[in-house]
């Protein structure tokens, strides 16, 4: 699943271990889901979309639009 998640902590100018901390996953976590070696779960996702201030389908895309 591709995703927006680097785009978006960079403009923070947040660390992977930074991000990891404000949604309590580990930084390896951080790391594949920007790279899309693993897609988070629905709860990660939210609290992802929640920390940005965005709905999900504007972080993440499935490839179906």
């Amino acid at each position: 699943m591709k995703n927006r998640l680097r785009v978006l902590r960079a403009e923070r100018e947040w660390s992977q271990a930074e991000l990891a901390v404000r949604l309590d996953v580990s930084r390896q976590a951080v790391n594949a889901i920007e790279t899309g070696k693993h897609d988070p779960s629905l709860g990660l996702a939210f609290r992802i979309a929640r920390l940005f201030a965005m709905p999900v389908e504007e972080i993440f895309d499935d490839g179906e639009h």
